[in-house]
């Protein structure tokens, strides 16, 4: 896997630019095919940032590997949660608030692109080691019910890496 740095990183019309003023600013952007992911240099001088980016990043390579049963308990780990307010990660919660009542029901791409952004935010979360952040909107009873998932997950051996 290759992990490289530019600076003012955009998304632009589907693709991930370096600079200019087009697009919406993001941190990172992960290629999976590839096997690539690109960070914003801006975070070189924010390690904590630096970790919790990075490891959201590489768990897209982690939901591409896993399993039909494990990626189901995450959906309906999920769907527990959809009535309350917040996530672990803009990321995630900016899809969740794009959510239509049907999304889940019909498992439209939308909600696919949700439960893996949900998925990575919340890997993000629990491995990073940062416990606060602006984003962590998700009310903390909630996070446990998360963190006992991950848990149970890497208990069990089920997890990709």
């Amino acid at each position: 896997m290759r992990i490289h740095f530019e600076p003012q990183l955009r998304a632009a019309g589907g693709k991930l630019v370096s600079g200019g003023q087009t697009g919406a600013i993001v941190h990172a952007g992960s290629f999976l095919k590839e096997r690539r992911i690109v960070l914003d240099s801006d975070l070189l001088v924010n390690a904590p940032e630096l970790m919790r980016i990075l490891t959201h990043e590489l768990f897209h390579f982690v939901w591409r590997k896993l399993d039909n049963a494990t990626r189901r308990a995450w959906d309906d780990l999920v769907r527990q949660q959809l009535c309350l307010p917040g996530e672990l990660g803009w990321s995630a919660e900016w899809r969740k608030q794009a959510l239509t009542e049907t999304d889940s029901q019909d498992r439209t791409r939308r909600w696919r692109e949700y439960l893996c952004e949900s998925f990575c935010d919340s890997a993000a979360w629990y491995y990073s080691g940062n416990r606060r952040h602006p984003e962590y909107t998700l009310p903390a009873k909630f996070r446990r019910v998360r963190k006992q998932w991950f848990t149970r997950l890497i208990s069990q051996r089920r997890l990709p890496l």
